[in-house]
């Protein structure tokens, strides 16, 4: 028997058709050095958004399932191409912009763009790839920038506003295949090249609906997001996309990443939420006890892309009233896997015992923990395993490259389950704690050490800004954890004090041996902890580590 339901196809034109009309006076606020706010309606930029589609496929020749590139900040312009790109029927490719250049040339050849829309900023960045990138036609340079450095580029350049100047502000999208594809990330490759995710008109529609829901970031018409996480990182976190289903105003930061900035722009336009990965709230944090500002306006802040250490979320609701969210997520799944909301009833210390997991599955994302002999391990809150998903917005394959089948390696898909290489528990209720990465774990003398529950409880020392902890070898035990710390400015702890705090909080054994002081800590292009970075800075000898 077959359902009297009309088959509508799931479009990322229909969110922003939606967008663009009833919520049409909802505005993308972008900041500026020195020129002030420029603010632009929904419905501003539903226009631009079509004159940009008319120029793509009017005057570049842009075909559907042709790859248009995006080298940009997080701006009222990348807005548009989200948009205007997809909803032609072409494919949107973010590019991380903080990616080392080979990996930056290898991917744009590997999705084979045919266009990239550059920030002018950027220019310098892009220009000494140019003869390498072998597909690339045309350059679309957004806004003001150097352009003598592209001189002897064989791409044609364009000039964004010249270029989509006096085109039809009313573009007819077509009525696409809601699985065609619709955007794509490429992973930020810490093992072997990255790898191509492509994500569907279907997967972004379901994951929208997802993002808005009140178990997850709880986006209304009311508020404004300021969504901090580049849209060049798993779609912004689907802010973007979500923000035009439900009409929330975005304050969008462009360059201006830098705690004062991202302090500034909050007192001055008074978003209520925010979202980022943990080094850029460590940042405010720091920021705001130096030079306070009017933050006050911000209710929650989403927090993922790696583990939040729980003194920095007291920190932030003790001392600014913000209420931190704890979400998990990848590139894979799209990203939004978890978010940490206390059932209903918690209170006190109990509903902080929530927010510090990872967060809960919603509906529409299956999990299951996967031991070391192949079996599936129970949700009683203490077994732990390889966690694995499945769902409508979680990825089956990879990109295999222009033209070839997608990829499905044994490593990474089996069963139709996305192995995600996080190791941790689910309690009963749904709630996933993780201990670590299956890659960061520390194997010492047949049991385990969670590199991920060390880092937290020495960042909750008062001294402490930063701290990384990795797996060394050692004779005896296999493996030894080896602490890496950045100390506050002004900070009196020594070694010796950080072993006594941290032999209250954890087992004797657990305890590092190994300590060294750095600078900071390396970071991958995205803002996680570059762990193999430290190992390798070990096994060369670089590090100056004492030994207890």
């Amino acid at each position: 028997m077959l359902s009297t339901m009309q088959d509508v196809p799931l479009l990322v034109s229909r969110i922003l058709t939606h967008g663009s009309t009833v919520h049409g006076r909802a505005r993308v606020t972008t900041w500026t050095a020195d020129a002030g706010p420029r603010r632009r309606t929904f419905a501003e930029i539903g226009a631009r958004a079509a004159q940009l589609a008319h120029a793509l496929r009017d005057e570049l020749g842009v075909a559907p399932d042709d790859r248009v590139a995006t080298l940009m900040w997080n701006n009222a312009e990348h807005v548009e191409a989200y948009f205007a790109i997809p909803c032609m029927g072409s494919v949107l490719h973010t590019l991380n912009l903080r990616l080392p250049p080979e990996q930056l040339t290898w991917i744009v050849n590997h999705a084979a763009d045919r266009v990239i829309l550059v920030n002018g900023t950027l220019l310098p960045l892009l220009a000494p790839l140019l003869p390498r990138l072998e597909s690339v036609e045309h350059l679309v340079v957004v806004g003001p920038g150097d352009t003598s450095v592209l001189d002897g580029c064989r791409a044609t350049v364009h000039e964004y506003e010249s270029l989509i100047a006096d085109r039809p502000q009313r573009y007819e999208w077509p009525e696409l295949d809601e699985r065609q594809a619709a955007a794509m990330c490429y992973t930020s490759g810490t093992t072997g090249e990255p790898k191509g995710v492509v994500y569907s008109h279907r997967s972004i529609y379901l994951h929208s609906m997802q993002v808005n829901m009140a178990e997850s970031f709880s986006l209304t018409d009311r508020d404004t997001t300021l969504p901090i996480v580049p849209m060049f990182h798993v779609n912004a976190w689907g802010i973007p996309h979500a923000a035009f289903m439900t009409g929330i105003n975005m304050l969008m930061t462009d360059r201006f990443l830098q705690p004062a900035a991202i302090a500034e722009m909050i007192e001055a336009e008074r978003p209520t939420h925010a979202a980022a990965v943990p080094t850029i709230w460590q940042g405010l944090l720091a920021e705001l006890a130096e030079r306070p500002r009017d933050v006050s306006s911000v209710r929650q802040v989403i927090i993922g892309g790696s583990a939040c250490p729980p003194s920095l979320m007291r920190d932030f609701q003790e001392r600014h009233g913000i209420e931190v969210c704890h979400a998990w997520g990848m590139t894979e799944t799209s990203p939004l896997g978890t978010t940490s909301h206390p059932p209903a009833g918690a209170t006190g210390e109990e509903a902080w015992t929530y927010r510090f997991t990872q967060g809960r599955f919603p509906a529409s994302v299956a999990a299951r923990l996967i031991g070391p002999s192949g079996e599936v391990m129970p949700w009683d809150g203490t077994s732990t395993g390889e966690l694995e998903v499945r769902g409508p917005w979680i990825a089956g394959a990879y990109f295999g490259g222009a033209g070839a089948e997608p990829l499905a390696p044994e490593d990474k898909f089996h069963d139709g389950w996305l192995r995600t290489g996080d190791v941790g528990a689910i309690s009963p209720d749904g709630y996933l704690t993780l201990t670590d990465r299956a890659k960061d774990v520390i194997k010492s003398g047949g049991e385990w050490i969670s590199s991920v529950e060390l880092e937290n409880h020495l960042m909750a020392h008062p001294d402490v800004a930063e701290a990384a902890v990795v797996a060394v070898p050692d004779a005896k035990w296999g493996e030894r954890p080896l602490a890496t710390v950045v100390l506050k400015e002004g900070a009196v702890a020594d070694y010796a004090t950080l072993r006594v705090f941290l032999t209250e909080r954890v087992a004797r054994w657990q305890v590092p041996e190994r300590w060294t002081i750095v600078s900071a800590v390396p970071k991958t292009s995205v803002g996680k902890f570059d762990k193999k970075v430290i190992r390798r800075q070990y096994a060369d000898g670089k590090l100056d580590v004492t030994v207890f």
